[in-house]
Order: C-alpha cells, then sequence, then structure tokens
C-alpha cells in the first residue's frame, strides 16, 4: 500500500469517527453487521490471520465490502483514540469512498 492511499485513507476514517458512522473493535463490527447498519469493513494492516478470516466469513454471510487497510491498529488509535483491528463502516457514502481508495 502506498504512503498517498494511506493518507486518503487516514482523512477519510478520520472525518468517519468524528461523524459517528464508524464503530471500531471485532464484536461492535459483527453486531453492525448483523444488524445491517454496517456497509463495509475495514481491517488493519497488522490484524491477525484469524481476524481477517472472520471478518471475510461475516461479510459474506451478510453482504458486506471487506477493505484491507494500510493502516496499522496503533495508526488507528491514532486516529480515532482507540487501537482496532476491525472498523465497521456505517455510511453508504463513507464505505463508497473507502472502496474508491482501498481497490
Amino acid at each position: 500500500m502506498n504512503l498517498e492511499k494511506n493518507r486518503k485513507t487516514a482523512d477519510l476514517l478520520t472525518v468517519c469517527f468524528k461523524a459517528g458512522k464508524a464503530v471500531r473493535g471485532f464484536d461492535p463490527s459483527v453486531e453492525a453487521l448483523k444488524n445491517g447498519s454496517a456497509h463495509c469493513i475495514i481491517t488493519a494492516s497488522d490484524a491477525s490471520a484469524k481476524t481477517i478470516k472472520e471478518t471475510e466469513f461475516y461479510c459474506g454471510k451478510y453482504g458486506a465490502v471487506h477493505l484491507a487497510s494500510g493502516l496499522s491498529k496503533d495508526e488507528i488509535r491514532r486516529l480515532s483514540g482507540k487501537a482496532a483491528a476491525v472498523i465497521a463502516v456505517c455510511d453508504r457514502g463513507f464505505s463508497e469512498g473507502f472502496a474508491k481508495i482501498l481497490r
């Protein structure tokens, strides 16, 4: 992942958190998938293989897009105040923005 993509991802993620349209953590993200509020799931670059596999399973089960970011859990912590390997994006516009950057 290049630096420009990481910067754009970090900028959009910051706005998404400030707007209250992102959920941090694996379990809260799965809940957002189950209740239909999550439009995509983003995983940190240093998320474990198990976390990524389970995230992909739940995304497939509930019809959400899984995107891998170039941001580490620590970088996510700096942006949001809490370290997280999994983030649910609960807004269609933000989700489409992340898809444009990360695909």
